[in-house]
């Protein structure tokens, strides 16, 4: 799902819009009991808690794609009768009324989930009614001739609130406050089917995470059945290691600029697409080529791709480039420069020693003096 897909969906969470029929959920305590279950008409919830549960649903479906919101597809034996996406089909198609089918998905998250604390796990169904487009895009609501039917899992922390003190408006005093155990917003979630091309993909679905470094890969694995890509951490630091290796001894800060000149230059072009710029390995490769690393060092590109990360990796260009800074670092000294300016840093050897010039073209301060 792109950027455009995602909002289209997210919109429809609202009191006006809102396709959620149903909703469901199971509260499990620190030692993995069910402490209790529920099932009820979202519709009928009273206003206050409505709008509570919407705001973990668009929670879930926030953030950034390639971070904590990840596309995956699921693998064919996955399709399979038993497999995860047949027993997430069997939850979309009952509309969440099999208790057999939910009771056999809890059982599956308590045994796989790790977490230390009470959780709920909160699943909805929701049924959108995909409006029509006229040529010039704007949306046609009579004109509709699919729906996407699909359910959405969020698994949320529930904690005990911190003691303190309140004002207790009946007796006229302030008193401690009752502790309550509160539902936090969802730590992980999925939303399945995928929505694509504006109609329903069954064969994959969008992954949120809050702590996209903390990826719940046992979850991934035996919950979805999906495989998980590197974290947006990973990416970065498999990224600056095949620059490494792929330089050797001529990676100098001429080439590693203009490198990350370069892809910050792709993000720019690419940046109103709705789907972020994904680099593959022949996309790396090109990226190398224009940035001037050398064709010696270049015939060895694809082995080195992948030793360090794998032949099917790709990476989401916005988290391999920084493009708010250019930092250069020593173990005593950080500059960081403008990507827009980073031309005004180069390396020069004075008196045998190599050193870094700053061209001063503005006023200078330090600490917030201004100098001379």
């Amino acid at each position: 799902m792109n950027k455009k897909e995602i909002a289209e969906i997210k919109k429809q969470y609202t009191q006006e819009r809102c396709p959620i029929s149903r909703i469901c959920g199971c509260y499990v305590d620190g030692e993995k009991n069910k402490k209790t279950q529920f099932r009820e008409a979202f519709l009928s919830l009273p206003e206050e808690e409505f709008f509570k549960y919407l705001n973990i649903f668009r929670k879930a479906i926030s953030g950034t794609i390639g971070k904590n919101l990840l596309n995956m597809e699921f693998p064919l034996e996955t399709e399979k009768e038993n497999g995860t996406q047949a027993t997430l089909m069997k939850l979309k198609y009952s509309g969440l009324q099999d208790d057999g089918v939910l009771e056999e998905f809890y059982d599956k998250i308590i045994e796989t989930y790790e977490y230390t604390g009470n959780y709920l796990i909160l699943l909805m169904y929701a049924v959108y009614d995909i409006p029509g487009k006229a040529s010039d895009n704007q949306e046609m609501f009579d004109a509709s001739d699919e729906v996407y039917e699909h359910i959405m899992c969020c698994i949320c922390p529930v904690n005990l609130a911190k003691p303190c003190l309140s004002y207790n408006e009946k007796e006229n005093c302030f008193s401690s406050r009752t502790q309550d155990w509160l539902v936090e917003m969802p730590l992980i979630g999925f939303l399945f089917p995928a929505f694509h091309d504006r109609s329903a993909d069954i064969h994959s679905l969008l992954y949120y995470n809050q702590k996209p470094e903390m990826p719940c890969g046992d979850f991934v694995d035996n919950v979805l059945g999906c495989t998980l890509p590197l974290t947006a951490g990973s990416q970065k630091e498999t990224f600056q290691a095949l620059v490494e290796e792929t330089l050797g001894e001529d990676c100098d800060y001429e080439t590693v600029r203009t490198i990350h000149e370069n892809l910050n230059e792709m993000i720019e072009e690419q940046k109103e697409e709705p789907a972020p710029l994904v680099l593959g390995r022949q996309e790396v490769k090109r990226l190398f080529e224009q940035s001037g690393v050398a064709e010696e060092k270049m015939s060895q590109f694809d082995e080195r791709f992948e030793e360090a990360a794998g032949e099917q990796t790709s990476f989401v260009a916005e988290n391999v480039a920084n493009t708010r800074k250019f930092e250069i670092k020593t173990k005593d000294v950080i500059v960081q420069v403008n990507p827009a300016r980073s031309d005004l840093v180069e390396t020069t050897v004075i008196d045998g020693r190599k050193c870094l010039v700053i061209a001063l073209t503005d006023e200078v301060e330090v600490n917030g003096i201004l100098v001379k």
